[in-house]
């Protein structure tokens, strides 16, 4: 694993204005100011949100049948590391224990973080992810991005045709209104052209 681990929070939870039925979990860098949204489906929202309210539902859900299979034999479940970022694709790892020995399970990042809320365990990535994927919130672009979407006509342009510069002013505008679909969308296509 990565010595240049990097801890993450989970700082919430929105609902896609694009796509029904995806929903954006954003992480955020402990003690930093960098986020990193990853679009995950409704069924994984909803596991993770059933357990950061606290909610128990009247069944197990598939991550609590995953906890008392852990338990009743004698795994723990040390932390979840968000491992790498391939053609789009986060990948994760469930780092857990037996008997002293310590193994990994590949994972997506969404079940990774459902298992691992419900064992309150730490959540990690390392810096090439959050160089790669990751957006840093600064409101030093705020003031020009409102004067000049104020004074200029609505346009219908793709995202793709425009300017590395512009792009990033509407990663800017985007993370300032939180909507971070958005904002994910425009850093996959700021990193295909790098």
């Amino acid at each position: 694993m990565a010595n240049d681990k990097i801890k993450l929070e989970i700082l919430g939870l929105s609902s896609s204005q694009s796509q029904s039925g995806s929903f954006a979990l954003v992480l955020g860098e402990s003690g930093g100011n960098r986020r990193l949204p990853i679009i995950i489906g409704m069924f994984e929202a909803q596991a993770i949100a059933i357990e950061i309210e606290k909610i128990v539902p009247n069944r197990p859900m598939t991550h609590d049948l995953f906890k008392a299979f852990s338990h009743n034999f004698d795994i723990s479940i040390k932390e979840v590391y968000i491992s790498d970022l391939k053609e789009g694709v986060f990948f994760a790892r469930i780092i857990c224990e037996h008997d002293g020995k310590i193994f990994e399970i590949d994972s997506r990042p969404s079940d990774a973080i459902a298992i691992g809320l419900r064992f309150n365990v730490d959540f990690f990535t390392n810096e090439s992810i959050m160089t790669e994927a990751g957006i840093v919130l600064t409101d030093e672009y705020e003031e020009e991005i409102v004067q000049k979407e104020a004074s200029k006509p609505e346009e219908k342009t793709s995202i793709e045709d425009l300017s590395s510069s512009e792009l990033e002013k509407l990663l800017t505008d985007a993370l300032d209104k939180e909507d971070y679909e958005k904002a994910a969308r425009i850093r996959d296509v700021l990193n295909k052209r790098n």
